[in-house]
């Protein structure tokens, strides 16, 4: 069932990431042409930003009342109207409802993020960290096709009535639908339920996955949050925000997990928003920028399964405080580059992508396992608004820091950040 969950899982994740790169590639483009304002236009990243941060609790609360299925339904599904709205906009020549449809559109990348979590529901020990980076990994196919696939879809949009860039998000619209489906139909049983069925003390009696065509005894005595947590109702078991503090004020080692994934995000995205203007400034050609910014995600996403792998091996911890370490290397490598110093540049921003993947995959992992199974879905929203947070807050202050300072202190200041981070896991793993 565990090999069933994580290629059904596999096959959303590159559809819907196809579908989110696709759009995401136009979206400020197509906000900067509507209103004539390049300010606005910025705004456009923003608000897909805040949606997955606002959508975050949301579809924890319905994985936790339903499954897996219901929340990653309600995800893809406001992603799949963020599109439709998007369309409208564009049609009608209105940059606030494009602003608003994009805001929707951020569920997709919730619903991303919420799949590497699904992931673990039915991992054995010990393999948690690997499951959940093939899932990560896979966002790799749709970050790369993606953005290729957006002029493609825009000529096809145009002669199919559409206007000049609502071609991306039709195309969109159907791998969200798409994606929909194949979590609806495949995702059987959903590994959430199955999960908390397996955690009731059986006592000898059997128990049917839903959806499944046999019946499995298991007799595990658990713990007794979750004798009590899958004994009540689902929708008792689901996600609050309350529910989520109380987990982490009880779980030094979730809330451990939780500011590592915060801190490596924050890091990652303030460095990497500035560079390609950092590079523009030293005279930079496109070609180059671009190149760069692949290197990095390439980075982010494509070892992943090799630090999932190193996560389960090792530690959790250790990779966690490993991630930091290659996080300060980016930072000094890229904050020290002279003028015509792409080389250390493109260094600097292929270390930060491996470094946001050891936080990002052993962080998701150690959260998963240090929280009982009716807490974890609404642990794993709260860390994924407070990581969309941090990433749209960190945007912001670098971008005030670069322009009041240098690029320079940008890497300085997250120098100090993540050194402090990696002394502050050492030492209260010890």
């Amino acid at each position: 069932m565990q090999r069933r969950t994580l290629g059904v899982l596999t096959a959303a994740q590159i559809t819907s990431g196809m579908g989110t790169a696709v759009s995401f590639t136009l979206s400020s483009v197509l906000v900067t042409r509507l209103s004539g304002s390049e300010a606005i236009g910025g705004l456009a990243g923003t608000a897909t930003v805040l949606g997955a941060a606002l959508l975050a609790l949301p579809t924890a609360k319905a994985s936790g009342a339903g499954g897996r299925r219901t929340g990653l339904g309600l995800a893809y599904g406001c992603a799949t109207l963020g599109c439709l709205v998007t369309v409208l906009a564009i049609t009608a020549g209105s940059w606030p409802l494009l602003l608003a449809g994009l805001v929707l559109f951020g569920g997709g990348s919730a619903g991303n993020l919420a799949s590497r979590y699904a992931a673990t529901d039915l991992s054995p020990a010990g393999h948690s960290a690997r499951h959940l980076s093939w899932v990560v990994w896979a966002a790799t196919v749709g970050s790369v096709a993606g953005p290729n696939l957006a002029d493609p879809a825009d000529q096809l949009g145009q002669r199919l009535g559409l206007p000049p860039g609502a071609g991306p998000f039709a195309l969109a619209l159907l791998s969200f639908v798409l994606a929909m489906g194949i979590i609806a139909a495949g995702l059987r049983p959903d590994p959430l339920v199955l999960a908390r069925s397996l955690a009731v003390p059986a006592r000898g009696t059997e128990v049917t996955p839903e959806g499944g065509a046999g019946t499995e005894t298991r007799a595990v005595a658990g713990t007794g949050a979750e004798t009590r947590a899958v004994a009540g109702s689902a929708v008792r078991s689901g996600g609050t925000l309350r529910t989520a503090w109380q987990a982490l004020r009880t779980s030094p080692a979730a809330l451990r997990a939780l500011v590592a994934i915060a801190v490596g995000h924050t890091a990652m995205v303030s460095i990497m928003s500035m560079t390609p203007i950092h590079l523009d400034h030293h005279g930079a050609a496109v070609s180059v920028i671009g190149l760069v910014i692949s290197l990095h995600i390439a980075g982010m996403y494509v070892l992943s399964p090799a630090v999932g792998w190193l996560a389960d091996r090792v530690g959790r911890v250790r990779v966690l405080v490993l991630g930091m370490v290659l996080l300060l290397a980016a930072a000094v490598l890229a904050g020290t580059a002279g003028e015509h110093g792409v080389v250390q540049v493109t260094a600097g921003l292929v270390l930060l992508g491996l470094g946001w993947s050891c936080g990002h995959v052993a962080g998701s992992a150690m959260l998963t396992e240090a929280v009982p199974l009716e807490r974890r879905p609404a642990v794993q929203g709260l860390s994924d608004l407070v990581m969309n947070v941090c990433g749209a807050t960190g945007t912001v202050v670098a971008g005030v820091v670069v322009q009041t300072l240098s690029y320079g202190a940008l890497g300085a200041a997250v120098a100090a950040g993540v050194t402090a981070t990696a002394l502050w896991l050492a030492l209260a793993r010890r």
